[in-house]
């Protein structure tokens, strides 16, 4: 078990999606990880820019995005996720 597992909730911490909440759909290497949400595009992100958090939903390796929307709606996520919090600049 890794901290970067399928399903689980993350904060983009790079790029022009800073803050915003994301859901990890697959691990496609050592280094990158493909993310999806409501307010982030799917893409490849490279694991150091993103934050995992607790929370995690149920959803199946390379999930398209309408799976990913139903299991936020139905872990009852989509008002976290629709949120953005504000990263420090280190």
């Amino acid at each position: 078990m890794s901290v970067y597992d399928i399903g689980r909730l993350c904060v983009k911490t790079m790029g022009r999606e800073t803050g915003y909440y994301c859901v990890i759909v697959d691990i496609i290497d050592k280094n990158y990880l493909l993310i999806d949400g409501l307010k982030v595009r799917r893409r490849r992100v490279n694991f150091k820019h993103i934050e995992p958090l607790a929370e995690t939903i149920e959803i199946k390796k390379g999930a398209k995005h309408e799976d990913v929307e139903t299991a936020i709606k139905k872990a009852k996520l989509e008002k976290k996720m629709n949120e953005i919090i504000s990263i420090p600049i280190k």
